[in-house]
């Protein structure tokens, strides 16, 4: 405090007292957020108690994190402090976020050795908004089922209506999973792939084939074909074939049906669902894979040549 009775204090008496540095309160000082009162004959700025009081609540400001414009119109009295503490909330919010995805990307970088541009292309693929993320299977979706009439409703509803939730705070798991994901459903083989599997669906059924009757087909598949395997029959032995025609009735066209397990079952079909699963968090289901390979390797041994 000054000798001349005004109780008006320099900058050094500020600094002393708050523990800023003198440095800092210059600085505010011209930015404009603490205004001298006025100035010693010397030309020292001066600030009073009232100062004293704005400058303790600048440093509370800044310390969680506002910038100056926001302390500016807090204290000029544009804004309240609840105001702008819950933008800075919503701002934080964002920023967490995206620090979440920062360390799952890194840490998946980290376990799996990816190179710079595997990098580049993961950080890309997981910062993407939901939004973006649902674009992306959406146009998949409909390229697989363009202009496709007589697909099993269910199979069409559950294709449609696929989520793919990557969280605001990802695994790394979750996050390699997504990564695949994408790549996948925007490969033109697999996309092809996928498409013929649906085209064989709407051909294989008639006008009077109730709603489900694929997804019945596939659980009787796995669970003759699993009992087979149990019992030790191999694909290609006499004991497979009343299997095979218990599966599909004594008229069904094999080659067509061999076709179509071998279009809709490869490798990258199980493989998308187990995707959309770890993306999901859940645990992929059971893809009954050997029993898939024992129906195909049956019927190839039954319509080879």
């Amino acid at each position: 405090m000054i000798d001349d009775g005004t109780a008006l204090f320099t900058i050094g008496e500020l600094a002393r007292t708050t523990g800023l540095t003198v440095r800092t309160i210059r600085y505010w000082s011209d930015e404009g957020v603490l205004p001298p009162v006025t100035r010693s004959s010397g030309g020292y700025r001066l600030y009073d108690a009232e100062s004293a009081a704005r400058l303790e609540l600048i440093r509370t400001l800044r310390e969680l994190g506002l910038g100056l414009d926001d302390v500016r119109k807090v204290l000029a009295g544009e804004t309240t402090v609840a105001e702008v503490a819950a933008a800075h909330v919503r701002a934080l919010d964002a920023q967490i976020r995206s620090l979440k995805v920062t360390r799952a990307v890194l840490s998946s970088v980290a376990r799996r050795g990816s190179t710079a541009e595997e990098m580049t292309l993961m950080n890309k693929l997981a910062r993407l908004s939901a939004a973006e993320r649902r674009r992306i299977m959406e146009e998949f979706v409909a390229e697989v089922f363009h202009g496709l009439d007589g697909v099993d409703p269910d199979i069409n509803h559950r294709m449609r209506h696929v989520t793919v939730d990557l969280p605001d705070d990802p695994t790394p798991r979750q996050v390699d999973a997504w990564v695949e994901l994408a790549e996948l459903v925007q490969d033109p083989e697999f996309r092809a792939r996928m498409r013929q599997m649906v085209e064989f669906n709407a051909r294989d059924r008639g006008a009077d084939t109730p709603p489900g009757a694929s997804m019945w087909f596939f659980k009787r598949l796995v669970e003759l074909a699993g009992r087979a395997r149990a019992q030790g029959i191999a694909p290609d032995a006499p004991e497979a074939e009343p299997v095979l025609a218990e599966l599909l009735g004594p008229d069904a066209d094999r080659a067509a049906v061999l076709d179509r397990l071998e279009a809709g079952f490869h490798a990258q079909a199980n493989r998308y669902r187990q995707l959309i699963a770890l993306v999901n968090g859940r645990e992929p289901d059971i893809e009954h894979a050997e029993e898939f390979a024992w129906v195909v390797a049956a019927l190839r041994a039954r319509t080879d040549g």
